[in-house]
């Protein structure tokens, strides 16, 4: 399915199944990651402003219950498993010194690549995010419960066909501040209407996720040193902004900036402010890695809060 700036969907296969993604843009690369139940299409507005910036934008739409083709039947889509698969997928595409941007579910995922698979990750910017033991947020509990009798989780996901459903508080509702447009939600929940192996994939993912997984990721930040940007949304209630300032009290190398009048989707509400603050975040990364001397009191990123 076509994501953020209209070009060519490309695929690449991986040792749970085929991966859709799109490529855009030249320069340093940046991979963004998005969570359960939507796709690449979370990045549509933040994308094209960091092309015309100059870098290069991998896009994929991760097996997490918005993907256009199921996984392989017995793949493993636990946490930890997904990591690997965002780290198979910088390897498979030879990427070296990325930018990994990560939101919602995808910010869990990337904690993990961070802290198990840091090889080609050269900077990471989380936005709200799951993070310690808050991974589901309380509100979405109930797909815990629901995914283990998968004829209940079919039952329910099948009620996102239902426009008020999906824009409920229990669905999308309190992850965006202002009106998904359509066509994007439609992306969003098309593939689990339409499609049993991706509800079966659904399912796999929901029983795999707990909080387990988060706080040992806290835990191995500490030995993460390369630059992390937070860019959190105090307005979130999902993810409290409490949890943007943890995770920058562990890393050795980090910042908390506010993105103001935002809920959890940031690239929905305030595209052109993450653009920016990714921009400006991963050309830092890209003068250091090209031999220039940012002012002393650049050169790292502190923990501390803008807005």
């Amino acid at each position: 399915m076509g994501t953020p700036g209209k070009s060519p969907t490309r695929t690449i296969e991986l040792a749970p199944g085929t991966i859709r993604y799109t490529d855009e843009g030249a320069g340093p690369p940046i991979v963004l990651v998005h969570g359960v139940l939507v796709n690449g299409r979370l990045w549509r507005k933040v994308v094209p402003p960091l092309v015309a910036a100059g870098f290069r934008c991998i896009v994929p739409d991760w097996p997490l219950g918005s993907h256009g083709e199921p996984m392989r039947v017995d793949a493993d889509l636990s946490p930890p498993a997904l990591a690997r698969l965002v780290a198979d997928f910088l390897a498979a595409l030879d990427l070296d010194d990325v930018t990994l941007v990560g939101n919602d579910t995808g910010g869990a995922l990337c904690q993990m690549v961070a802290t198990r698979h840091p090889e080609r990750v050269g900077r990471l910017v989380l936005t709200p995010s799951d993070a310690f033991e808050n991974f589901p947020p309380k509100l979405f509990h109930y797909l815990l419960w629901a995914a283990r009798v998968p004829a209940v989780l079919d039952v329910l996901l099948r009620t996102l066909a239902i426009d008020l459903l999906r824009r409920s508080p229990l669905v999308f509702g309190r992850l965006a501040k202002r009106r998904i447009d359509p066509a994007a939600l439609e992306s969003y929940v098309r593939p689990v209407l339409a499609n049993a192996g991706v509800r079966r994939d659904v399912a796999k993912i929901a029983r795999g996720i707990d909080p387990r997984f988060t706080l040992e990721a806290a835990e191995r930040l500490r030995a993460f040193a390369r630059p992390v940007l937070l860019a959190w949304a105090p307005e979130d209630v999902l993810f409290p902004i409490a949890h943007a300032h943890r995770l920058a009290a562990l890393l050795p190398d980090a910042r908390v900036v506010e993105i103001a009048d935002s809920w959890t989707f940031v690239p929905e509400d305030q595209p052109a402010r993450l653009a920016a603050l990714i921009a400006e975040f991963a050309a830092e990364g890209a003068a250091h890695r090209d031999g220039a001397q940012a002012p002393a009191e650049e050169k790292r990123w502190s923990c501390s809060t803008t807005s």
